[in-house]
């Protein structure tokens, strides 16, 4: 007995991939359709009351850390500088 990864239901609306699809060429949308984004999202960060452009940077540094953390930003390569050295 053969167990099919991918299949179509009967009433033809609903195609399963069991396995791994690869398009080669281009992926077109009908106009309306649901496009899933495909991705994960950051977590929510509350505005800014920051004060001073230390705490904004702290903010904003923040904000940064939750794109990367989510997957929405390639992560550091290195080690980000610590402040005040180097200047």
């Amino acid at each position: 007995m053969y167990n099919a990864k991918n299949y179509t239901e009967q009433n033809g609306e609903v195609t399963v991939i069991g396995g791994k699809l690869v398009i080669e060429g281009t992926l077109e949308y009908a106009e309306g359709a649901d496009v899933p984004s495909g991705g994960s999202k950051a977590a929510n960060q509350a505005d800014s009351e920051a004060t001073t452009i230390a705490a904004l940077k702290e903010d904003f540094n923040t904000l940064l850390a939750a794109l990367k953390e989510a997957g929405l930003m390639e992560p550091d390569t290195e080690e980000p500088e610590p402040a005040g050295e180097g200047e």
